[in-house]
């Protein structure tokens, strides 16, 4: 995995941290369901590009 792709699945997944924080303190069921999905979509992306390393490898 690239730096540039790992950099960009960290981002998201801080993203979606931040996201999911928000909707909880302000009761937002959306916000925090939003990051929830960004957080798992950073967490596939991880494992796509580690099944793809490990093929290369």
């Amino acid at each position: 995995m690239g730096l540039d792709d790992k950099i960009e699945h960290n981002t998201q997944d801080a993203k979606g941290k931040l996201k999911e924080g928000a909707g909880k303190a302000t009761g937002s069921d959306k916000l925090e369901t939003e990051g929830k999905v960004d957080q798992t979509k950073a967490d596939v992306e991880k494992a796509g590009e580690d099944v793809k390393d490990a093929f290369k490898s």
